[in-house]
């Protein structure tokens, strides 16, 4: 079988991974000379912790495995079971760790309440005030700006993967037994499947294809400091992710809305921390959520000043300097409660998209689905 898979963000990668591990051959099509949107432009986290229950959990769970899996065969992705923590200052918070807790699938997530002694012990680097944390066991991370890359040269070496980049797909063209799609080179690239993986590009093709797609855009600002000098050795959440992730749902997490109010900058940005040290001793910090269109075009300096601040409080110390500064946008289903949206568009051609923040975590796994339904 031959397999035309378009985009080469993390999912679109994880498509011809899978078809290549299944023995097919693929012809992989992206429109930057690299992929350059979300794939690149996130934490790198393997993110179980606050996935919703059912689906999507069984999906970051299958999709943790194969990420680990995978981690052992490609050195370059900088796997690493890193496990998360997330302080805890008050009881409002407290409780709603403690609810998490209660959910019959804490165990699966590795869900352990740790006293702020038990927290420093597993992260030496966390010297600030906190009375104790949530730990998540099953939590991971890679390195976002280089997975891509490292997953590309592992595909060539099988001598059934080809890569074209600086190609745009400009239309589908469908005929008898084969599938086809027309780049702006003016090449046609036959195969006996396409799966459009295109992320947040969701006019011209594939709109013409799924007019009616129920995804929106979703526009986030992060920040990269220069190395902390040691260890950062977990991911680290704050309490303000509970708002933000459907795991946290609970009578509990009700009084912490009414009780314990964001601060102004946080929710006017609709932002919770989420941080990760990357390979080189840096810290990915982040982030916001901009849902309304037109995204703005810049960058606000409030929300990195309040991040910083957050990050300190923890840290007990001052942050390096931030050596980067960026926005990202993102594909969602308009029903968040959607892991993805996967669709057949034209005979034997079939768009995947929609993720949201999911789709670091659960690429693997949404490409096996594929790969399962499509009969690869």
């Amino acid at each position: 079988m031959r397999v035309i898979v378009v985009g080469a963000g993390v999912v679109g990668t994880m498509h011809a991974w899978h078809a290549v591990e299944r023995g097919h051959e693929v012809v992989h099509i992206e429109r930057e000379s690299e992929a350059r949107g979300a794939s690149l432009r996130n934490f790198g986290q393997i993110w179980v912790s606050g996935r919703a229950g059912g689906e999507e959990l069984e999906t970051a769970l299958r999709a943790r495995e194969l990420w680990e899996g995978i981690g052992e065969r490609v050195p370059g992705l900088g796997f690493r079971p890193n496990g998360s923590l997330t302080p805890l200052r008050t009881d409002l918070e407290l409780a709603v760790a403690e609810a998490a807790l209660a959910r019959e699938d804490a165990a699966a997530r590795g869900y352990k309440l740790l006293s702020a002694a038990e927290a420093r012990a597993l992260n030496p680097a966390l010297r600030g005030d906190f009375a104790a944390a949530l730990w998540c066991e099953r939590d991971a991370a890679v390195e976002p700006r280089t997975a891509q890359l490292a997953l590309k040269a592992e595909l060539m070496a099988s001598g059934r993967y080809t890569f074209l980049g600086g190609r745009e797909v400009r239309e589908v063209i469908e005929g008898a037994n084969a599938s086809a799609v027309r780049d702006d080179h003016g090449d046609v690239h036959t195969g006996d499947t396409v799966v459009l993986c295109t992320g947040a590009w969701l006019g011209g093709l594939v709109r013409e294809l799924a007019p009616e797609l129920p995804v929106r855009r979703v526009r986030l600002q992060m920040m990269q400091t220069a190395p902390l000098g040691e260890a950062l050795t977990t991911s680290i959440a704050d309490a303000d992710s509970f708002r933000y992730y459907p795991a946290y749902a609970s009578e509990a997490l009700d009084a912490l809305n009414t009780g314990q109010a964001q601060a102004a900058t946080a929710a006017a940005h609709k932002m919770q921390l989420l941080m990760v040290q990357r390979a080189d001793g840096g810290l990915t910090i982040g982030d916001t959520h901009e849902y309304e269109h037109p995204f703005a075009f810049d960058v606000l300096e409030e929300p990195y000043e309040h991040l910083v601040g957050v990050v300190e409080s923890f840290l007990g110390r001052p942050l390096p300097r931030i050596q980067r500064r960026w926005a990202g946008v993102y594909a969602q289903c308009t029903d968040t409660s959607r892991v993805v949206h996967r669709q057949q568009v034209r005979d034997g051609v079939w768009l995947v998209t929609g993720p949201g923040g999911r789709g670091m975590t659960c690429s693997p796994a949404i490409a096996e689905q594929t790969a399962n339904e499509l009969n690869w």
